[in-house]
């Protein structure tokens, strides 16, 4: 993959970043795995941890442009945010550890079950509203996500290189937020979680990425640098003035590019 390539797969993982709240993590995950193939089944451990460096920085620059009339929601989650830091160095340290075919399959079944949550469960193509019969919660002061979830979704996200905004966003479109709402507030969540999540994977002795410029750890700055490169300008101009998207058709499009990331896993995985 050239040099160019990697730098306009970057604009992408940016713009998912602001629409989606991905933080670049679904689209880091698959390119790594292209990037370093030569290390084998230790590429996926490579995948995930250079996607924490992805994420972190995008989210970053996400949350720093996001207008404080929408940070604002956080007001209150404390707790929150610090389960989801612990859980995301817990996750991180677990795959260090653990077998590489647990952490790419796991990848795949969980995208499998996010798409096919969002298809057949109410509440995310059409977002919920205070009439809706059990939706007490919607228009109160509580927070979408309970504390409760912080410390098994950072896990689970750092573990996979998913950032968290997989799970974070279909539970705040499903407490009534518009989609570009969601995503707004996946990131400083994504933030919580990658950051310490980083921080295991650096500290991580493990395969030396085989296609990296530079490896620190587990991770690849080489790549990394060069998804940057093509991210980081996208966010900035994006989140500040993100395009126009009616809802339902934001709602389809994240769930499209959740399939397309499932199809080219599996293909890679299968016939790769």
């Amino acid at each position: 993959m050239s040099i160019p390539l990697v730098i306009l797969v970057g604009v992408f993982t940016g713009a998912t970043t602001v629409l989606f709240g991905f933080g670049g993590g679904f689209v880091t995950v698959p390119v790594i795995l292209l990037l370093d193939a030569a290390l084998g089944p230790d590429a996926a451990v490579t995948a995930v941890a250079t996607s924490a460096v992805v994420m972190a920085a995008n989210a970053a620059v996400a949350t720093a442009a996001t207008p404080a009339s929408i940070l604002r929601e956080l007001h209150g989650t404390l707790p929150l945010l610090v389960l989801l830091g612990a859980g995301g160095a817990l996750g991180a340290l677990a795959a260090s550890v653990a077998p590489p075919a647990l952490i790419l399959w796991g990848f795949v079944a969980y995208l499998a079950v996010t798409i096919l949550d969002a298809l057949l469960r109410p509440g995310f193509l059409r977002p919920r509203t205070a009439g809706d019969e059990g939706d007490d919660d919607i228009g109160g002061e509580r927070f979408a996500i309970r504390a409760g979830l912080g410390a098994p979704i950072g896990a689970l996200a750092s573990f996979l290189g998913v950032g968290g905004s997989v799970m974070t966003v279909p539970l705040l479109r499903r407490a009534g937020q518009p989609m570009m709402v969601a995503a707004a507030l996946a990131n400083p969540l994504t933030l919580c979680v990658s950051v310490p999540a980083l921080a295991a994977f650096l500290l991580t002795s493990h395969a030396s990425p085989g296609g990296g410029v530079l490896s620190v750890g587990a991770v690849d700055l080489g790549a990394a640098a060069l998804l940057l490169v093509g991210s980081i300008p996208v966010v900035a101009l994006w989140r500040r003035r993100p395009p126009r998207i009616p809802d339902g058709l934001h709602a389809w499009g994240y769930i499209a590019l959740l399939v397309a990331v499932l199809v080219t896993v599996l293909a890679r995985t299968l016939w790769g």
